[in-house]
């Protein structure tokens, strides 16, 4: 009954995106052979073939590269909240001003990511991988100036660089997976991408409370962060120059059809502003921002206020506190790696979202209950089992957003829908963090329960309309009829090759 429900779907769902496509196909025979790369041939050649295609092992190593420098900013994310009560110490500040630490990144997102979202589209990767990098890079040496008690403001200087970085980083993976990778491993492509983020934020919860111990002592104090804030800028220093010298714009040759087409539209006939306004009227995906800022949202919440809620329950367990974090993020990396070989594999995008938002909530349900009961090693497994679905959404978002809205921009879709979650990030740190400290933890995850439960019956509404597999399957379709043709110049699609 559910297999023949969605094969209705598919059929609705396939008309309705048809008109669009074909009003694209319109535009991109305009286009002509204005934007192609020396090389590259056009959809057409007297004969009707497709364009030629061609995966290189170099996407392996852009993929790695944009997780390694991903994971840099995001540990930095929450390395100030995971050891709060420390840092509150050693500047003399309070626990909300130690929550902006991590709620900047969320701020900071809001109105900077239309700007970088279009410089992505007029300008590529590699520029936006330049600028992410150096920003990066500059906030971690301003933290090394910072380790005094009297310098907070340029403590948190060095996060507002570091989180201006992570505006050019987050709407990324999908991008890089479609530029790079083929129609058969985007969605795991994209999960690498955004393993390198998850891992990031996995070291953030567990390094801190093992470099910087707690003690009276300030001058010792002082010693470990400034050992902290050098070993993250060394590194960050080794990642800028590697992009310098390394990271590439895009392959000669395209991956996929869908992205053949894509690369056919000429600079001067993209409007950033119509992409904007033609997403905005997709209901499908203003069902899905909403959605994934709620979830995601939550998962903000929870990692910006863990220190506190841990040390209410088990005081004097920082470093604990860490490893629970680092529970819930490593689940998470796992759950992410295992839903994008999953859509991979099965393109059920809109019944893997929704199964994985209602298991989110579920977890989130369990998680709150037992937090109190005085076991640690209960929430280690509550907490293991909310991140492997919290944080294993994160690529589904990005995946489902990219079928929906193709073939607008993989950036513009994925920066409207980290900017919903940053939006939500901010209101529900400040919203819960204030329950916390008036009603204690449990009415705190209670508050959060409510809006997942909302998230979930919103995404069972959204309609699945596969736009971007349609399209590839159209362009495979059309391979054996070029070939029966008997065309000499029809191209082949070409397997790896060297670099």
């Amino acid at each position: 009954m559910v297999d023949k429900r969605a094969l209705g779907d598919s059929k609705v769902n396939s008309e309705q995106s048809k008109a669009d496509l074909e009003n694209h196909d319109k535009e991109l025979e305009a286009a002509g052979d204005a934007a192609r790369l020396p090389g590259e041939q056009a959809s057409e050649d007297g004969h009707g073939a497709p364009p030629e295609t061609r995966l290189y092992k170099r996407r392996w190593m852009m993929v790695l590269m944009f997780s390694s420098y991903s994971l840099c900013n995001s540990y930095q994310w929450i390395q100030y909240g995971i050891i709060g009560n420390i840092f509150m110490k050693f500047y003399n500040v309070e626990s909300f001003t130690i929550d902006w630490m991590s709620m900047i990144y969320m701020l900071t997102y809001i109105p900077f990511i239309f700007p970088v979202t279009w410089l992505l589209d007029k300008k590529g990767l590699r520029v936006v991988a330049l600028a992410a990098t150096a920003l990066n890079c500059a906030g971690t040496w301003i933290k090394v100036a910072s380790v005094r008690p009297d310098l907070f403001p340029v403590t948190f200087l060095g996060q507002f660089c570091c989180s201006c970085a992570q505006v050019f980083i987050l709407g990324m993976p999908s991008r890089i997976a479609s530029v790079w990778f083929g129609s058969e491993e985007v969605s795991t492509a994209c999960s690498i991408g955004v393993f390198g983020n998850q891992l990031g934020i996995a070291i953030g919860f567990l390094m801190p409370p093992i470099l910087v111990p707690n003690g009276d002592d300030m001058d010792e104090l002082a010693q470990h962060i400034r050992v902290m804030f050098y070993i993250t800028a060394g590194v960050a220093t080794f990642l800028f120059i590697l992009v310098v010298f390394v990271f590439q714009e895009r392959p000669k040759l395209p991956p996929t059809q869908a992205q053949a087409t894509a690369r056919s539209i000429p600079p001067e006939q993209y409007s950033y502003m119509a992409s904007i306004l033609r997403l905005l009227r997709n209901r499908p995906f203003l069902l899905l921002i909403l959605t994934y800022g709620l979830n995601v949202g939550c998962f903000y919440a929870v990692g910006t206020l863990l220190n506190r809620m841990i040390i209410l329950h088990y005081p004097g367990e920082e470093v604990n506190a860490g490893r629970i974090g680092l529970t819930i993020v490593i689940a998470g990396m796992l759950g992410s790696l295992i839903c994008g070989v999953w859509l991979d594999r099965t393109k059920t995008y809109k019944q893997t979202t929704l199964a994985v938002y209602f298991m989110s909530l579920v977890g989130m349900i369990v998680y709150a209950a037992t937090l109190s009961l005085g076991h640690l090693w209960v929430v280690f497994i509550t907490a293991g089992s909310l991140g492997f679905f919290m944080t294993g959404y994160l690529p589904l978002g990005f995946e489902f957003a990219v079928e929906l809205t193709y073939p607008e921009s993989e950036g513009t879709s994925s920066g409207m829908l980290n900017c919903s979650a940053q939006v939500f990030g901010i209101i529900f740190t400040i919203c819960q963090g204030k329950i916390i400290d008036n009603f204690g933890t449990l009415p705190g995850n209670i508050f959060l329960c409510v809006f997942l439960l909302i998230g979930t019956i919103m995404t069972g509404l959204i309609k699945s309309d596969l736009r971007r597999q349609n399209a590839n399957l159209r362009a495979k379709a059309e391979v054996p009829s070029s070939c029966e043709s008997g065309s000499p110049d029809a191209p082949s699609v070409i397997g790896d090759v060297q670099f």
